[in-house]
Order: C-alpha cells, then structure tokens, then sequence
C-alpha cells in the first residue's frame, strides 16, 4: 500500500476500491467548479464510473507506471494527485491534480505536488517530470511556479475542454535542478 506524510496534517493515500464513493461525492460535490478546466467531469456520473477509473489506477501502480493517490487533508478526502503514467526510456512523467473548492487557499495542492515531484525524483529516480495547466488556469499554474519549475512552452489548442479548445502552459523539472525542500 501506498501511504504518504507530506505533513502532519496532509497525506497521499493509494486510491483503492473502498474510496470509490468518497471520490464520487467529491467530485459531484464540485462539479461546477472542476468542470471549467477538468474534461473528464461530465463522463463521471455514478460511483461505478469512479470504481472504473480507480481500477485503472491500480493497474497503473502495479505495472510501475506511477500512482494516483486521494489528498487526505485533516483525514478527510479533498483531492486527488497523481502521475501520468511513467515513460521509462526517458524517465519522465507528468503530473495531474484537482482538489476540491473549499479546501483551496491552504496550501494544500503546493504540498501534495512537491511531495508528488519528490516521489517522482526518489523513489521512481525520474529525471523529469512536467506540470500542464490551461494558460488561463492561473490557481493551477501558480503550484508549479511556486515549486520553481521551469515555464518551457505553451501547446496551442491542446486539448478540447467540452466545446473549446485550451492551450497549455508546458512547466518541467529535472533531477539536476535538485530536489524540491520538504
């Protein structure tokens, strides 16, 4: 199992099967919220579409191709993290994240994701990990610049957010440029 202290009151826990409906209620919860720069939000309508999706990761972790874990703040659900998989011949991976609207302002995200790059760097000895963000995303985008990623690049038209399309902002970070403090 996978269990993760970030700080006494912040944790990253493996999502399993049991967390399927705390993951629902969370999402529907915040779905208004999430939908605006999160395109999976409208496909996530019962708890069984989260069971699919957390089967999905469980595979991911067992064939060492990352993790995705809950954001326990307080021993409460409030977000999800995790890596996009792992491509081992380049060593490289990128992280994703969404955390519920009235847990922001804590700092609760900059934590899990430096935690995040840390695992990446440590335990998974990556040498590079990116962060993505809608250019207009500035609360996700200001996570990596705060964690000193470096800006590289912007992809037009990335990626189709229900009926337009969003660039992305491309941030990334090397084992070289040293490990994120704790």
């Amino acid at each position: 199992m996978f269990y993760y202290r970030v700080r006494d009151d912040i944790h990253l826990k493996l999502l399993e099967l049991q967390d399927a409906k705390d993951v629902f209620t969370l999402t529907d919860g915040n779905r208004t919220y999430l939908r605006e720069w999160l395109p999976w939000v409208d496909s996530t309508v019962t708890v069984d579409d989260t069971t699919a999706f957390i089967q999905s990761t469980l595979k991911q972790f067992a064939a060492n191709h990352g993790f995705q874990a809950g954001i326990l703040y307080k021993h409460q659900l409030v977000g999800v993290i995790g890596l996009h998989g792992i491509h081992w011949g380049n060593r490289s991976s990128s992280i994703g994240y969404w955390l519920g609207e009235n847990f922001q302002g804590n700092g609760i995200m900059t934590e899990a994701c430096k935690a995040a790059v840390n695992i990446a760097f440590g335990e998974y000895g990556l040498n590079r990990v990116e962060i993505r963000a809608a250019v207009e995303n500035h609360k996700s985008r200001a996570i990596p610049e705060r964690l000193g990623f470096q800006q590289e690049g912007i992809c037009r038209q990335a990626e189709w957010l229900y009926d337009h399309y969003v660039d992305h902002v491309i941030y990334g970070m090397l084992a070289a440029d040293g490990s994120i403090d704790s």
